[in-house]
């Protein structure tokens, strides 16, 4: 029977072997903030160790999606019975959203980051799904105390947060995320060099020859949408355009006419659906057509959501969405067996989305760093960054020193477009060439 502390029990400060692990008499776990994360979750003999905490927006657009990843990471702490290796873990879900904005929220992440750092029971997070709370939680954790905390994102595509872009990042950027001067995070998704290479090939697939690009003001969306603007240029798309939308306007249509005088092929939108990205669909299809007309519409992986489909009232219909990973229906071997299991039991039989598959397999890499420490913060983060994944649930690959796969092959380097009809139906899947990713790197 699944056993949930409450907040009487952690008011009680329920005895339990902290970071200092074993019979060492370490800190007692204690549950986090009830106000950002669910009870204390464990399920195993004995009493918990330490607590893995997961940060994602568990309101708004993404809801679907991080609700799977939540899933997916209970399943795997139950098919390990809590443990991770000779270590009990108890889990909490945290939300680093608001109902308010219905998105994640640069407050709530920092309250959960700080949260995290000051419970000595923390040794691992998984997390974030948006880029730019990684950008705000990434620093305080890793000035956590005893060498900070581990932090794995399963969907985190700024590519400023592990490495320096020319012309695509600050120049503090990323050393601005790690004032100690070690790393701490580390990520399982490939960077938006990677995604505005796979767009720009599709185009030109697509025989697209010029292309407007438009970005939400945001770091993730001016991230990805830079990466495209290089990516597109490199194979031969004429950029005839780059600048923001504003979030706040009411309207878009002066945008859009504005782009119709260019005669621009394609219009790309960097950024979220939550930064008013239904209104500039909308807007789009109003002045300049169809998406399956003469103006292509294309998104990121923050416009691809049922909820783009549904919060456009239709209008996002014909718009191409690319997103990091192969269709569910693409994997194979442990990946579909977990998939299979994921949805046959804690989904209830809901169809698996792709992040769960990303959940599930930085669930595994932590929960094996962990087993393969110490039990310090410190050493958790260095066996994170040792590790080698073999033919895992997104195939095989390691970590370089920024955090970053190397040496990658399967579903951790594939990327796949959809279209937009009533849902999202694949259209595409493939790895961009490498000499496109560099350019749109460089």
């Amino acid at each position: 029977m699944l056993v949930v502390f409450g907040l009487l029990i952690a008011a009680l400060a329920l005895v339990a072997t902290g970071c200092g692990g074993g019979d060492d008499g370490g800190a007692e776990v204690t549950a986090l903030p009830s106000s950002s994360c669910t009870a204390l979750e464990y399920e195993g003999e004995g009493d918990p160790d330490y607590i893995l905490a997961s940060d994602f927006p568990l309101q708004g657009a993404a809801r679907t999606q991080t609700e799977q990843i939540v899933a997916a990471i209970r399943y795997e702490l139950e098919q390990r019975e809590w443990k991770a290796g000779d270590y009990n873990i108890a889990y909490q879900s945290c939300d680093d959203a608001t109902a308010q904005a219905a998105k994640w929220d640069s407050g709530k992440c920092s309250q959960n980051a700080n949260a995290y750092a000051a419970n000595d029971a923390v040794v691992a997070v998984i997390g974030t799904f948006n880029s730019g709370c990684a950008a705000i939680e990434i620093p305080v954790l890793n000035q956590a105390p005893d060498g900070g905390i581990a932090m794995m994102s399963p969907a985190n595509t700024y590519p400023c947060l592990t490495v320096n872009l020319p012309g695509g990042c600050e120049a503090t950027e990323p050393d601005q995320y790690y004032p100690t001067g070690t790393r701490n995070y580390a990520r399982v998704a490939p960077a938006d060099d990677y995604q505005g290479a796979f767009v720009a090939e599709f185009m030109q697939k697509q025989g697209i020859e010029s292309v407007y690009i438009l970005n939400d003001k945001e770091a993730y969306g001016l991230g990805v949408a830079t990466t495209t603007r290089k990516a597109s240029e490199s194979v031969g798309i004429e950029v005839l355009g780059f600048e923001a939308w504003d979030p706040k306007a009411s309207s878009y249509e002066a945008l859009m006419k504005k782009i119709q005088g260019t005669g621009a092929q394609a219009v790309f939108l960097g950024g979220l659906i939550d930064e008013n990205g239904a209104q500039v669909i909308k807007d789009k299809v109003a002045v300049l057509g169809p998406n399956d007309g003469d103006v292509k519409l294309f998104g990121p992986d923050g416009f691809t959501l049922q909820g783009t489909i549904d919060q456009s009232g239709g209008a996002a219909r014909g718009m191409f969405l690319s997103v990091a990973g192969v269709p569910i229906d693409s994997f194979q071997g442990v990946a579909k067996e977990f998939a299979d299991a994921l949805s046959s039991g804690p989904l209830g039989g809901t169809r698996v989305d792709p992040y769960a598959i990303y959940g599930g397999q930085s669930v595994q890499i932590m929960l094996d760093a962990i087993a393969a420490s110490d039990g310090t913060r410190a050493d958790i983060i260095a066996k994170m960054f040792e590790t080698e994944v073999t033919d895992g649930l997104l195939g095989t690959f390691g970590f370089n020193e920024n955090g970053d796969p190397t040496n990658a092959s399967g579903a951790v380097v594939g990327f796949t477009m959809y279209v937009a009809t009533d849902k999202l139906e694949t259209e595409d899947s493939f790895s961009p060439k490498q000499e496109t990713v560099t350019a749109a790197g460089a």
